[in-house]
């Protein structure tokens, strides 16, 4: 994130500096550790920045995975920490482990340094070194986070690749498309004024489209170029992604599938917790922000369930939280005394479910997304040749 600030160098004069810093205060140390005294800090957000919606986050899969070849390797903390800090290429992410560091020295714990930095270490993590740091196995802790980390970027990654070619397909349309209306149609156009043909109605409203193009073929192009901005914005605003996820909820199909994915998440995290030796009721509260405001609220009253002594397995079913694979592993983890590796097992099953849909969706869905591309440029077509085929017809 960009900041702007206000501060006097070292010959005296009020200068105005530009840096880049997870928050305000790493901001003010960059500028510090240059030699200026800070006068007044501000945040800077240009259009671009606007249009990204979020600042540049810490890399903290990589952090978790190098600090822990570094302690592996017998080096202390805070020399492991220090020694990532010297090779951080960012002046911003440098600051911020050299902040980590100092709060060390003064004989803080690691959870307690990082809970400082919300922005750039989320709870979950937090709570997952916090409860590493109460049976004092760091390594493992680090070992299970990267891990977790990995299976979720392998769904996500999963899910974007299955998106490629059907936005690619939408994407060649699209222009396919505004080709054919801010092209061809208004020559077509001309041609038909001068021949004085008689045009069918869907004809001639194509072609008045094309006047409008051929008269004011700026302002159009620049309307539906802010038109384009303006949707990108708005999806990047979370209110309106929380709208469209509410309303994709609400199909029967697909809601079904985004509520399996986000139990997938949910148990996956709440077995990274348990094997890390976090107590259930916190294990479930850390999990909750990762479901839809309705799951939550079944969380709040499966949660209170289990604080009065009923088994989680049926909890969590009462309130449409397992599915009849999940309701019979947690069992089966209650039995055994291993519910944080059974949770895992959850999680993997309907991953590989959730893999087998997306490979059947897609097999589906591009078919029909090339089908009703081939019909709007189809339709285009026709309406510009339906005189030329009319007037052959009366031949």
């Amino acid at each position: 994130m960009r900041f702007e600030l206000k501060a006097i160098g070292l010959d005296g004069r009020v200068e105005s500096l530009h840096l880049h810093g997870l928050d305000e205060a790493s901001a003010v140390q960059q500028a510090q550790s240059r030699g200026y005294t800070v006068l007044a800090v501000r945040p800077r957000m240009g259009f671009s920045g606007a249009l990204r919606g979020s600042q540049d986050r810490f890399p903290v899969a990589l952090f978790s995975q190098e600090l822990l070849v570094l302690i592996n390797a017998g080096l202390p903390l805070v020399d492991s920490i220090q020694t990532l800090a010297e090779r951080e290429r960012r002046g911003d992410f440098r600051a911020l482990l050299d902040r980590i560091c100092g709060i060390l020295r003064q004989g803080n714990t690691l959870s307690s340094a990082l809970e400082q930095f919300p922005r750039a270490f989320s709870p979950l993590y937090v709570a997952t070194i916090r409860a590493s740091e109460k049976t004092g196995d760091l390594g493992p802790a680090l070992s299970r986070y990267v891990a977790y980390q990995q299976q979720v970027e392998a769904i996500r990654k999963r899910l974007v690749n299955s998106a490629i070619y059907p936005l690619l397909l939408i994407g060649v349309g699209g222009l396919v498309s505004l080709f054919l209306l801010f092209y061809v149609v208004p020559r077509f156009g001309r041609i038909y004024e001068e021949r004085g043909v008689d045009l069918p109605f869907f004809s001639k409203m194509l072609l008045a489209w094309g006047r409008v193009v051929e008269g004011h073929g700026a302002l159009v192009a620049g309307l539906l170029a802010a038109l384009v901005i303006g949707a990108v914005y708005a999806l990047r605003q979370p209110a309106v992604r929380a709208s469209i996820e509410g309303a994709l909820w609400r199909v029967p199909a697909i809601g079904d599938r985004m509520k399996l994915y986000q139990l997938a998440r949910f148990y996956r995290t709440v077995g990274m917790l348990l094997r890390g030796g976090m107590p259930l009721l916190s294990a479930l509260q850390m999990g909750r922000e990762l479901l839809h405001p309705t799951l939550r609220s079944r969380l709040a009253v499966a949660s209170r369930a289990v604080s009065e002594g009923r088994p989680i397995s049926a909890s969590m079913d009462e309130n449409g939280l397992t599915t009849p694979v999940a309701l019979r592993l947690l069992a089966v983890g209650e039995q055994s005394g291993n519910m944080g590796e059974m949770m895992d097992r959850i999680a993997l099953f309907h991953d590989e479910e959730i893999s087998r849909w997306i490979d059947w969706f897609t097999r589906l869905f591009e078919p029909i997304l090339m089908a009703a591309i081939g019909l709007v440029i189809g339709t285009i077509v026709i309406f510009m040749y339906m005189p030329i085929f009319e007037l052959a017809g009366s031949l």
